[in-house]
This record gives structure tokens, C-alpha cells and sequence, in this order.
């Protein structure tokens, strides 16, 4: 699939690994549509996007939600070819913490964000791409979601987080199977630590140990990174059905 003048859905898309994203689609020329919750951050993000960048306020864990945002963007764009999930939140919490047992709202929440989020999107966004002309290899759509190393080696008091992206992992094959024969390829890709807002609020010192943490490069991650593989994936046509480790070979400790 080519990467230039493509039009593109991203969740999570105003901050962080989705706001570089759709960076690098409108660099190449492309259109996407935005979505998130912050609408201080989406008229920040569109002001410095332009004008082929739509800021769509939506709650990836309603459906509703989702599936009206897919259709405003098809009806600005016309067509959709590229969807990434980029939409989640930390949910960190012990299991058995100081107060009690983790409440199972809370659980559930992190769950209906991040894995049940990512699902909406992915219905949605594939369900316009089928009605895609196909390429010369076939290919109508890509979508590529976004789990984390902790769906492998989750750490003490992630363990909603890991569980909600370790069903990201779970998923990825299963659907790319089944949108094999409209053409349409998912992958998932699974960030180490990477510098997102959320680490902007570490002091220098504690992002520092962080990134030393990281056998190679010893450094957090760029979202330019995560971005530059989603255009990688999104031209690779043999890419399908896994999940990518995008973490400089860490190996996260119990704690």
C-alpha cells in the first residue's frame, strides 16, 4: 500500500505515538482523521497540521462513538486506507493494593479503552475498506493497533494494562485471517519505552534511568519511530498477522 496521498483514521491522534503519525501521513501528502478526547489538544494538533487534518472528538471505548467518527471521516476523505490505534490509557494499579483488592470498574475500564477501543476501530474502519478498489497486490486496507511490551513482560500493578494489551496481541492474527480475503492486512505494534506526554511528567533524572534501562539504543524511544514503521508496515505488503516488537531489546524486570 502506498504511504503518499493516503487517507488515514488515528486514534489517540493528538498527542504522543498517534500525534507523530499523523504528522508523517501529512508530510507525505496524505489526509487523517484524528480522534480523541481532548479537544484542547485537537485544536492544537489541527492548527499545526493544516488543512488535511480533521480533528474528530471521540470515545474509542463507545461504539457509537467510533463508528460516527469512521463515517465523518469516509465523507471527508471519501475513502479510507490506513487505520491506527493509537487511543489508551495506563491503568496502573495493584491487583491487592494498600486500599483492597483493585476495584473491578477499574479493571474493566482499562479493558474497554484499550482492547475493546482498538476492536471499535478496527470493525469500523475495516468495514468502509472493504468497499476499497484493491491495488495491484489486492490490498484495499492496512490497519496497524498499538499494544506495548507489557503484553509480554508486564510489570507489578499493570496487570489491567497487560491484560487489555496482550488482547491486542491475541487479536491481531485472528482478524488478519479473517480480512485476508477483503484484502485488508493487520498488524499490531508493541512499543518499549518510549517519550509519550505521560513521561513528560517524570523529572529528567527518573527518563534518564529509564532509557539506560534499554540495551540498545540506551534512550527512550521517539514517537517519530513508531511513526516511521507504521509507513514500513503500511508499504510492506508480506507484513501481516503479528505483532512487532519496537522496544531496542528490553526486557522489562518485575519491577
Amino acid at each position: 500500500m502506498k504511504f503518499e496521498k493516503i487517507n488515514a483514521i488515528v486514534s489517540g491522534g493528538v498527542s504522543g505515538l498517534g500525534l507523530a503519525t499523523c504528522e508523517r501521513i501529512v508530510k507525505a501528502g496524505g489526509k487523517v482523521a484524528m480522534l480523541d478526547v481532548s479537544e484542547q489538544h485537537g485544536a492544537e494538533a489541527t492548527k499545526k497540521l493544516g488543512a488535511n487534518a480533521l480533528f474528530i472528538k471521540t470515545d474509542v471505548s463507545s461504539e457509537k462513538d467510533v463508528n460516527a467518527a469512521v463515517e465523518k471521516a469516509k465523507s471527508a476523505f471519501d475513502s479510507l486506507q490506513l487505520a491506527v490505534n493509537c487511543a489508551g490509557i495506563l491503568g496502573a494499579g495493584r491487583t491487592l493494593g494498600r486500599e483492597g483488592p483493585m476495584a473491578t470498574d477499574f479493571f474493566a475500564k482499562v479493558i474497554q479503552v484499550n482492547l475493546i477501543g482498538s476492536f471499535n476501530l478496527i470493525k469500523a474502519a475495516a468495514n468502509v475498506m472493504q468497499h476499497n478498489a484493491p491495488n495491484a497486490e489486492g490490498e484495499r486496507g492496512v490497519i496497524v493497533n498499538t499494544a506495548s511490551v507489557a503484553a509480554f513482560e508486564g510489570q507489578i500493578g499493570q496487570a489491567a494494562y497487560s491484560a487489555s494489551k496482550g488482547g491486542v496481541v491475541g487479536m491481531t492474527l485472528p482478524i488478519a485471517r479473517e480480512f485476508a480475503r477483503f484484502g485488508i492486512r493487520v498488524m499490531t505494534i508493541a512499543p518499549g519505552i518510549f517519550w509519550t506526554p505521560m513521561m513528560a511528567g517524570m523529572s529528567e533524572e527518573v527518563q534518564k534511568s529509564l532509557g539506560a534501562q534499554v540495551p540498545f539504543p540506551s534512550r527512550l524511544g521517539k514517537p517519530e519511530e513508531y511513526a516511521q514503521l507504521v509507513q514500513q508496515i503500511c508499504e510492506s505488503v508480506m507484513l501481516n498477522g503479528t505483532t512487532i516488537r519496537l522496544d531496542g531489546a528490553i526486557r522489562m524486570q518485575p519491577k
